[in-house]
């Protein structure tokens, strides 16, 4: 079964400046806009906001 193109894989990027990313998932039908999560960046030692690249 072939994976859809409404859900593509994206890549998070810290905006600590870490060069952190996390690799995650995205419904492009309900978040067609960037999407940001605050997660935990190790580097960093604390929860900082995550954006999306493309």
């Amino acid at each position: 079964m072939a994976r859809s193109t409404a859900r593509p894989v994206v890549r998070l990027k810290s905006s600590a400046g870490t060069g952190v990313t996390y690799v995650t998932r995205k419904n492009r039908l309900n978040d067609p806009d960037r999407l940001v999560l605050r997660k935990y960046d190790p580097a960093a030692g604390e929860h900082v906001p995550f954006r999306e690249e493309r």
